[in-house]
């Protein structure tokens, strides 16, 4: 289908400038792409409209969006977890907008010396693809962290799996290895 994702709302939650929410939008879905900066909100405005994409991008958080009783089919927690302050509440909030069959995909970065050579001191600090203290060791998650966090919410997860950068081919791929960089897809049931 064209729009394959038509008749889906999706929540791309600290969606930063939107690269994200565009090519879900422009696959069908419904998109609310929510982050706590303005200025990412503002730029990701600009972009869409450039683009002439339509995506409701609002500055907030997921705890507001929870609590005004905002519910998706989908949503993509992409980077997010390991940058607030208590794991547990803002999956738990996360999880409360999850309507009843849906889904909702969670990356982040595992808490491994692995991690810390390869996330930390090597994309930020050796080649610089990321702003020096963007990520700090201590807040990084550990998979089994993540899941209990996602099972108090309410979540059951379908599937995991780690993500690995290959620098002499420039790709990104799916791999058993989660030592890093890794994904969990988690749905709540059906009432």
């Amino acid at each position: 289908a064209a729009r394959p994702f038509g008749g889906l709302r999706t929540l791309d939650i600290g969606c930063g400038g939107g690269l994200l929410c565009e090519p879900m939008a422009r696959l069908g879905a419904e998109v609310v792409g929510a982050d706590a900066s303005e200025t990412n909100i503002e730029v990701a405005k600009l972009h869409a409209a450039e683009g002439n994409v339509s995506v409701d991008y609002r500055a907030t958080t997921a705890e507001d969006l929870a609590d005004a009783g905002e519910k998706f089919d989908v949503i993509l927690n992409m980077e997010v977890v390991e940058h607030v302050a208590d794991i547990d509440l803002f999956v738990a909030k996360c999880g409360e907008m999850v309507r009843p069959g849906g889904i909702m995909f969670v990356a982040t970065i595992n808490r491994t010396l692995k991690a810390l050579g390869l996330a930390i001191i090597g994309a930020e600090y050796v080649l610089r693809w990321l702003p020096r203290g963007t990520h700090q060791f201590g807040k990084l998650v550990r998979p089994e962290e993540l899941e209990k966090a996602l099972g108090g919410a309410g979540l059951t997860i379908i599937d995991r799996t780690g993500v690995t950068y290959n620098p002499l081919a420039d790709r990104w791929a799916r791999s058993k290895d989660m030592d890093v960089n890794y994904m969990v897809l988690a749905e709540k049931g059906s009432v």
